[in-house]
């Protein structure tokens, strides 16, 4: 059987700069829908996890960033287990994010916001601590 490369030319640069960052091999999907039917947060998505990835395989940049799927998100990683070709699609939405964050032109963090941040009793303590991973670069 002859594999099928799944190639666009649509935002091709905006996904060579996704699978970069996450080292995620978005071909290997054969849209199973495991990682779909295991997401305990599926029912609130607007575009399901497998589905995420063809949009990516198809270079449908802007459908994915308007979804909120992104933000719905809980990187909970139950996708990454059931996945029987080991994709990680939290690893992507996570990715996903940081990009449009850094094409927002937030590429930095105002150290002098941090101190209210940290006293904010609302804030969890991962999200301070995965701003730094992100915009400290």
């Amino acid at each position: 059987m002859e594999r099928i490369e799944l190639g666009t030319t649509k935002n091709k640069e905006k996904i060579k700069e996704l699978i970069l960052i996450t080292g995620e091999k978005i071909n290997d999907c054969m849209q199973c829908g495991k990682c779909s039917a295991g997401c305990p947060a599926a029912s609130q998505m607007d575009i399901l996890p497998h589905q995420i990835i063809r949009y990516i395989q198809l270079g449908e940049w802007k459908k994915l960033i308007e979804s909120k799927t992104l933000w719905i998100c809980a990187s909970c990683f139950a996708c990454a287990s059931r996945c029987p070709r080991d994709l990680d699609v939290a690893k992507l939405l996570e990715g996903m994010r940081v990009m449009i964050l850094q094409e927002k032109n937030s590429k930095k963090i105002d150290i002098e916001k941090m101190g209210r941040l940290m006293t904010d009793e609302k804030m969890p303590q991962q999200a301070i601590v995965s701003a730094f991973r992100k915009y400290s670069k």
